[in-house]
């Protein structure tokens, strides 16, 4: 992954949220491996989960007073209101990751899987044009240029 550099109208993105879409690109490669659809969900879903995170890393309020825990889509619809809508969608499968992960409720049909990969695939891209920075993913970039 490499700063893109459109210029000095944009800071470069913290180093920390650098890592984190790194880890939103290693994340998205396991989803797309997987062979379990529930396994390939639960991948596609922290992939989007960590690039949100890049963003509330990227936006939050330095010498701000930690009060614990952070619901990163809540975080997200208050930091980046331009991707309300994606954090509504993630906020709303959470509960459903949570009950894959733990082997409660239905199980995670291939399509349902390959559903959601996309729109991980998706928001993670678009996370790395907002924060100005490129993603390579399979030797490929993700975010275009």
């Amino acid at each position: 992954m490499r700063p893109r550099g459109r210029g000095p109208a944009q800071a470069p993105a913290p180093a920390g949220a650098v890592r984190l879409l790194e880890r939103a690109a290693t994340e998205l490669s396991l989803a797309a491996a997987a062979t379990d659809p529930a396994d390939r969900f639960v991948e596609a879903h922290l992939a989007a989960l960590r690039a949100g995170a890049a963003v509330v890393a990227a936006r939050q309020v330095v010498g701000g007073r930690r009060r614990g825990p952070v619901n990163v889509w809540e975080s997200l619809v208050a930091l980046a209101p331009e991707v309300e809508g994606w954090a509504l969608y993630f906020g709303a499968a959470a509960e459903r990751r949570a009950a894959v992960e733990s082997g409660r409720g239905p199980a995670v049909q291939g399509p349902e899987a390959d559903a959601h990969l996309a729109q991980a695939e998706a928001f993670t891209a678009l996370i790395a044009e907002l924060l100005d920075v490129r993603i390579w993913l399979g030797g490929l970039p993700l975010a275009a240029s």
